[in-house]
């Protein structure tokens, strides 16, 4: 099938004040080894864990979220990349719920529920009608929100994740405008070439949100979200869908990764509070650094709505710049429309 003009969204820009958190952090020095278990959301892996060696590009599956990059090579086109994408990193959660993308966890007994999608919808790149999804999921943005209005449900036992775009309750179920559905427990298959997600990159949201959960104890092991106002007509697997109009070679495709530069993360660590919320994504960012998921603002990157993220100590995320990224090879080759 082939790939439509994605959607564009806008991001959230606003941060309140909330408490400090003191988490014990892991030694930073070395690579993450290949193996290892993968974050748990919901008693289920969240996607297999990475067994790519530690030089390896970034995988061409879902285990590319659970992969450290850290050593990974360079890709030709980093420099023409970065250089096309100033600013400096925005966390697009905090304190304020109104922020970030929530994501509820179900049993294997939340009964299902009518699951429609709306009359501007993907049917054809929707997977499910009737659904696990509680009738008082929590909505991105509230429910009141004009943005994306992402629900993310994750369901222990079946380790099934199910993600809805421009969800609304109706009034026995769910109208969306998109639906995808994900096996936590395996690394593929992706998703259809062209087709779209809950996401537009047509990726799974919940892998790369920053959960506040893991960040209290001490570490972000995979890959965490990332949107761009301009991304190019052309999208890298494990991404399946493009949401940009452009050809340039400039601009990021979807399905992109990114990492910290080393030089600039032990220049910099000092600057991080040991036991800090930002001391763990600094790290997460160099060991697995970004994956561009969506269109929204530049630089922008998404956590798990929770009243306890402290919006201080994740404000000095905001001083890293784009200069201090570049881009990944991936195992996987380029797929544009152009």
């Amino acid at each position: 099938m082939a790939a439509r003009l994605g959607r564009r969204r806008a991001a959230g820009v606003a941060l309140a004040t909330g408490g400090l958190l003191l988490a014990t952090i892991l030694p930073l020095s070395a690579s993450r080894a290949a193996g290892t278990a993968p974050p748990i959301v919901a008693g289920c892996g969240v996607f297999p864990a990475s067994t790519a060696a530690p030089t390896a590009k970034s995988a061409a599956d879902q285990t590319a979220w659970n992969q450290d990059v850290s050593r990974a090579p360079v890709a030709k086109n980093s420099s023409k990349v970065i250089n096309h994408l100033p600013g400096k990193l925005h966390p697009d959660f905090g304190s304020n719920t109104k922020f970030g993308i929530p994501y509820e966890v179900v049993d294997q007994g939340q009964p299902n529920v009518d699951v429609e999608i709306g009359p501007h919808g993907y049917p054809d790149e929707s997977d499910f009608g009737p659904a696990p999804i509680p009738l008082d999921a929590a909505v991105e943005g509230g429910d009141k929100s004009k943005g994306d209005r992402h629900v993310v449900v994750a369901q222990s036992g079946s380790c099934r994740l199910f993600e809805l775009y421009r969800a609304f309750r109706t009034s026995g179920g769910w109208r969306a405008d998109a639906t995808a559905s994900f096996n936590l427990a395996a690394a593929g298959p992706l998703r259809h070439d062209g087709y779209t997600s809950a996401d537009a990159g047509g990726l799974p949201i919940l892998p790369g949100l920053v959960r506040y959960h893991e960040v209290a104890a001490g570490a972000v092991d995979h890959a965490i979200r990332l949107t761009f106002g301009e991304t190019r007509r052309a999208y890298i697997h494990p991404a399946t869908h493009y949401a940009g109009s452009s050809c340039s070679s400039r601009l990021p495709a979807m399905g992109l990764r990114l990492r910290m530069k080393p030089g600039y993360f032990r220049q910099h660590l000092s600057g991080y509070p040991k036991g800090s919320q930002s001391r763990a994504i600094f790290v997460a960012l160099y060991h697995y650094g970004f994956m561009v998921a969506d269109n929204g603002s530049d630089w922008f990157f998404q956590g798990g709505s929770d009243p306890r993220w402290n919006d201080d100590d994740l404000s000095r995320l905001k001083r890293v710049p784009g200069s201090a990224f570049q881009v990944v090879q991936s195992a996987a080759r380029t797929k544009t429309g152009c």
